[in-house]
């Protein structure tokens, strides 16, 4: 990918935990790596379809010279934040912050901090078999819009499907859609479950009726087993209302266990249960 870089922009600022930090101010140095496609603007010579980063240094500017953070590492979140909300073609940004007058009673060139932040690709599963099942998926699918740093991108086909697990229950509604977020995992997890709780979903019986149900299915390429999530998905190989609505917005992704396309895994599980 290619990148535009800003060097060593020096400024001063009032960031630091001590009282005379804030009062007195001090010198910060920041950079930033904005990974973007440079090609149509490198064809056409024309600004349009880069990245300006005489706007994107004087925002920092602001950014840095308006507020007032405790941490360089909160300064560098919200610098990385500004980038990637206000400059639609930078995918990914890299963020150096140097505190070369840093309070530490010792020498040293500088204490820094230095994150990367990137908008992430992520499929989420959603479906309803109790009450208006098509309304709660679009209020579903609404309320994730509305997420803090958050945009859908793609909806599949609702889909009418059978309960899987617990049979006697009425047939489901499914739907898969993409999203874009800045959101890590676990942050995006406890956000789909309020979602979850203020729609009014209560968790009783294991695969059981539900008003909403939202799993994250594939989150980049990331692979996390832990106590609270399993990305991907650990049976979404086997649900082919899964499966289907996720093809028709994503036939190419591949998964990142399985090594194979969406399409592949779907026309498989489809003739594994036709063979049946």
């Amino acid at each position: 990918m290619d990148k535009i870089i800003i060097k060593n922009l020096e400024l001063i600022g009032n960031h630091g935990v001590f009282k005379e930090e804030k009062i007195l101010g001090q010198k910060f140095i920041i950079s930033v790596e904005m990974q973007t496609d440079t090609y149509l603007a490198a064809k056409s010579d024309n600004l349009n379809y880069s990245t300006n980063y005489g706007m994107v240094a004087n925002d920092i500017e602001n950014l840095f010279s308006n507020n007032s953070f405790n941490l360089i590492e909160t300064c560098a979140e919200k610098i990385a934040e500004m980038i990637l909300l206000n400059y639609n073609l930078v995918n990914n940004v890299i963020v150096s912050i140097k505190k070369p007058w840093a309070p530490i009673q010792k020498h040293f060139d500088f204490v820094s901090v230095e994150i990367s932040r990137k908008w992430h690709r992520v499929f989420l599963s959603l479906g309803s078999n109790i009450g208006d099942k098509k309304r709660n998926l679009s209020e579903a699918i609404n309320l994730i819009e509305e997420l803090p740093n958050t945009h859908v991108n793609k909806i599949s086909t609702f889909i009418n499907t059978e309960p899987y697990g617990l049979k006697e229950q009425d047939d489901f509604v499914n739907t898969c859609i993409e999203i874009k977020t800045l959101f890590s995992p676990h942050d995006l997890l406890d956000n789909l479950l309020n979602i979850e709780k203020k729609m009014g979903r209560v968790r009783t019986i294991k695969w059981g009726p539900r008003l909403i149900d939202i799993d994250i299915i594939l989150f980049d390429d990331l692979v996390i087993q832990d106590n609270n999530l399993a990305i991907p998905h650990p049976y979404m190989c086997d649900r082919i209302f899964v499966l289907t609505p996720l093809k028709e917005i994503a036939p190419n992704i591949i998964h990142p266990l399985e090594k194979k396309t969406i399409s592949f895994l779907e026309n498989l599980l489809n003739r594994n249960v036709y063979d049946q």
